[in-house]
Formats: structure tokens, sequence, C-alpha cells
């Protein structure tokens, strides 16, 4: 009996199914992506800020300044290349760890897109929370548009924001059950959490690419994406 090989497909279980396959697949190069992208994000723990007993904030210290600008400059592109990896995973494209770096080559473009969606989802929590959850939901496609395209921080959010429509519903129930995976990876401590965390990241890149094919083939466009390097 041949084993069934899934297709993405835009919706909720065909994302995480299709990523669990995928993950499975890659299984070892994406675990070495999440470990050097959790090693990535350790200088930005000096970031924390404490608040006292009136709720005012302690003075600010120089190392929670480096751990503020890195968690700003540096974090970002860790976090666009690993996102970026599990989308070559969901093409089947082989692909070497140490393109987690290869947001460096469009370092520009993944700060200014880092920083306008974050104005942008805080501006739409202020309204009250459930625009806020609608930005982040619209959203989520940038890191992948910016590192997959040659289209800048305000194109990129367009993209987005046109690709999402008619899939925000969608998207926002892959978030929800995102807290379940978590917590199942939390009862096998650590390790399970890297695992869950992997198998998220594979069901967003998939959502991505279906509906990428599915835009694709309704348009009767060719796509190419950037060339990397």
């Amino acid at each position: 009996m041949e084993t069934q090989v899934l297709t993405p497909h835009p919706s909720i279980g065909g994302s995480y199914k299709y990523g669990w396959q995928q993950m499975k697949k890659y299984f070892l190069p994406l675990l070495l992506v999440m470990l050097v992208l959790i090693i990535a994000e350790i200088p930005a723990s000096l970031a924390d800020y404490e608040v006292g007993e009136d709720f005012e904030f302690e003075p600010v210290t120089p190392l929670q300044v480096i751990g503020s600008l890195y968690w700003l400059l540096i974090l970002p592109v860790f976090q666009y290349g690993a996102q970026y990896l599990f989308l070559k995973a969901a093409r089947n494209q082989e692909f070497q760890t140490k393109e987690i770096f290869s947001g460096f080559k469009k370092y520009l473009n993944v700060i200014l897109a880092y920083i306008l969606v974050m104005v942008l989802v805080g501006l739409g929590l202020i309204l009250f929370i459930i625009p806020g959850i609608i930005v982040i939901c619209r959203l989520v496609f940038v890191p992948y548009i910016i590192m997959d395209t040659d289209l800048g921080p305000v194109k990129a959010v367009e993209r987005s924001w046109a690709m999402t429509k008619g899939h925000g519903w969608t998207i926002f129930g892959m978030g929800l059950l995102a807290i379940p995976v978590f917590l199942a990876g939390l009862l096998l401590l650590l390790i399970g959490v890297i695992f869950a965390a992997m198998l998220v990241f594979c069901a967003f890149a998939s959502i991505y690419q279906a509906v990428s094919t599915e835009q694709q083939d309704n348009s009767g466009l060719s796509y190419t994406p950037a060339i990397q390097e």
C-alpha cells in the first residue's frame, strides 16, 4: 500500500497535516534551524524590564538597551530567515541551515517590514484588541513575502493583506490550534516545545504556499520568487 503524499491546502486541518508531513520529511534540518533560532533569541532576553510595586519601570540598564536594540535590529533577521527555510521545506526545496542568515541580504527590508507590522498591530490592539487580531492574521504572510520576493515593506504588507482576503478565519483558527499544540509540547518539557514550534512554523509556511499556488492558478500567471544566492 502506497503512502499518501499530501499537497498544501489552505485550511486549518490541511495546513497542519501538510506541515506535519513536511516536518517529518525535513526533521533534522528544521530541528537545526529551530535550535539556531533559539540561540539567536537568547540575547533578546536582556531587554526584559522590571516593573516596581507602583507599576513604574525600574531604571534602564545598558544591558537592557543592548538587548532592546538586538531585539529590534538583529533578531528579526533570524526570524525571517527561519520562516523562509520552513517555506522551502513546504516547497520540497533542499536548503542549508546557514541560509537562516539570508535575511541579512535584505536587511533594510526585513527591519522596516518588522517595524511596520509591529506598529500596525500595535495600533490595532489599541483599538479594543479585535482590530489588532485582525491585523495579525492579515499580515502573517509578510515575512514570507519579504524573503520570497523583491517587494519592499509597504508592498509586502499590501500583498499580505490581499493574499489573506477570505483566509482570515482560517489563519485565526490556525493560531488558536497552535495553543493546544504548544500545551501538548509542554508535557514533553523543553524538547516538546521545540517540536510544537516546528509544527506550527511548518503549518503557517504551508498555508502561505497553498494560498500562493491557489492565487497563481486562479490568475493564470506564473510566479518566480526572488533569487537567493
